[in-house]
């Protein structure tokens, strides 16, 4: 299963928009663009496809995380 289907099967599967996915990577401070999405949900054989690299899908995961969960709390 390639970053792309993962990230298009979580998108589904949370009913999130492309607004709330440029949210939660934020929450992480990656910056993530509208286009940069529109390209990664596309299908392959679109001239404007792109891949989901790994630091794309694992910002999203960690800022999934925090999004679902809530900030870390730290240890005194």
């Amino acid at each position: 299963m390639s970053n792309n289907e993962i990230m298009k099967k979580l998108r589904v599967a949370l009913s999130l928009n492309t607004e709330q996915i440029i949210e939660i990577c934020k929450l992480v401070n990656f910056t993530v663009t509208k286009s940069e999405l529109g390209d990664i949900f596309r299908k392959e054989d679109h001239p404007n496809f792109k891949k989901c690299g790994d630091q794309i899908l694992r910002n999203f995961l960690n800022g999934l995380v925090i999004y679902k969960r809530g900030p870390r709390e730290e240890n005194k």
